[in-house]
């Protein structure tokens, strides 16, 4: 299997979310399962139905979320410097707009390109992957080719 890697805030965040699964939502759904079972037939319980069907999604959240854990390889950006790689935060200029970007190289279970994560597998950041300040870049995205100049790199 292949190693994910991930900072070690993705992989908190993760680790908080399973153990709220585990500890918090899974008791909850199993509590509201036997409040609906004690409703009468459950052919017609629509509490029972809903609830067995949130159980399953919790269920399978939490075998997910082994599964990603398993796998992890938390790597410390603090502890690179150098070139652009997996936990650089870049900050670019459109080349076109002037318009100054900055992003954060993370795993593909923590991106969230609106709190400024960019997945390490996306155009963008495999572009960017062994450049330094002051280089060019050029990424083909679906709205057609970008061209960025890199800024600046820091890891924290």
């Amino acid at each position: 299997m292949e190693k994910i890697p991930m900072t070690p805030a993705g992989n908190a965040a993760l680790q908080a979310e399973l153990k709220n699964l585990k500890s918090v939502e899974r008791p909850a759904i199993i509590e509201a399962i036997a409040s609906a079972r004690e409703l009468g037939d459950l052919k017609e319980n629509a509490e029972y139905h809903s609830a067995r069907e949130k159980q399953g999604f919790i269920e399978g959240r939490i075998k997910e979320l082994e599964g990603i854990l398993s796998l992890t390889d938390v790597i410390d950006p603090a502890k690179l410097s150098g070139a652009i790689k997996f936990g650089a935060k870049v900050t670019l200029v459109d080349e076109d707009t002037d318009e100054e970007k900055t992003w954060q190289i993370v795993g593909e279970y923590e991106a969230n390109i609106e709190a400024g994560l960019l997945n390490i597998k996306s155009p963008i950041a495999r572009a960017l992957i062994g450049k330094d300040e002051g280089d060019s870049v050029e990424v083909r995205t679906p709205g057609g080719v970008r061209s960025y100049e890199v800024l600046s790199i820091t890891y924290a």
